[in-house]
């Protein structure tokens, strides 16, 4: 959950030392999780529909496209991964790149910070997927959400107005999902630092986002209340190699219809 000074550049022997981690058993484990994101692509591509939608993603030849996030997009195995893979399977001669900028627990004011390095690597499409820390509260009785909801709504605006300002870039808009929250308040790690997440806060995140006149996958509404439960973790928030190709699969199917509501 917590964001690490300079987290988006350690390298991997880096990472492995911050876990207590031998850098073999690091890598065998980063090549694991890989492979699950290659297994879940090739599972969605057994259904035809999925490449056809695939192939109707409004990115040309040589595309760049950039997905901004916290710890639900920084998965080694997530949905951006995953996005990748169907794209290198499907569209090999299209050259199409996705790269990964996500810090866990960033909020949207983490991302004001973020933002200006995301700009200078000129994307064609910046996918947002963030907004879930805003609605985290820390201890047993609080009065507030780490980000207030009309800061988010600010905060949003801001990185619409530095993306259509400073770059030629499209934007995609995921909204932030539902927890189970009673996972979330007895987990033993997420407890144990008086994390909390309620989907009443949640979704005041995710209405801010749908309201966009630009295209919006509303994962809030569309993996239901309460998500299925074998879609997430043990700790009620972040998501299982099953959850991630799910948020994949309505990426996909949400952008290839354009309106993607």
């Amino acid at each position: 959950m917590a964001s690490l000074p300079g987290a988006a550049t350690l390298t991997e022997p880096m990472r492995a030392a911050l876990l207590g981690l031998a850098p073999d058993v690091y890598s065998a484990e980063l090549g694991r999780l890989r492979a699950g994101a290659k297994e879940a692509a090739h599972e969605l591509l057994e259904d035809p529909s999925v490449g056809e939608m695939v192939d109707r993603l409004p990115l040309r030849p040589g595309a760049r496209v950039l997905a901004f996030g916290d710890s639900l997009t920084s998965d080694p195995q997530s949905w951006a991964v995953i996005l990748s893979e169907l794209l290198a399977v499907r569209r090999p001669a299209d050259g199409i790149l996705v790269d990964v900028s996500a810090v866990a627990g960033e909020t949207t004011t983490h991302g004001l910070i973020r933002i200006g390095g995301v700009i200078a690597r000129n994307p064609d499409w910046l996918l947002f997927f963030i907004g879930v820390n805003d609605a985290r509260t820390q201890g047993p009785a609080p009065s507030k959400t780490l980000v207030a909801p009309e800061e988010t709504a600010r905060n949003l605006a801001e990185l619409r107005e530095r993306v259509s300002r400073e770059t030629k870039a499209r934007c995609l808009w995921v909204t932030p999902p539902p927890v189970l929250e009673e996972r979330v308040s007895k987990h033993w790690g997420l407890s144990r630092f008086g994390v909390r997440f309620r989907n009443e806060d949640i979704a005041r995140v995710a209405e801010a986002i749908a309201a966009f006149d630009e295209p919006v996958i509303h994962l809030f509404e569309r993996l239901g209340l309460p998500p299925p439960p074998e879609l997430h973790l043990e700790d009620g928030l972040h998501f299982t190699q099953e959850g991630q190709k799910r948020i994949a699969l309505e990426v996909v199917r949400g952008w290839a219809d354009g309106r993607a509501r």
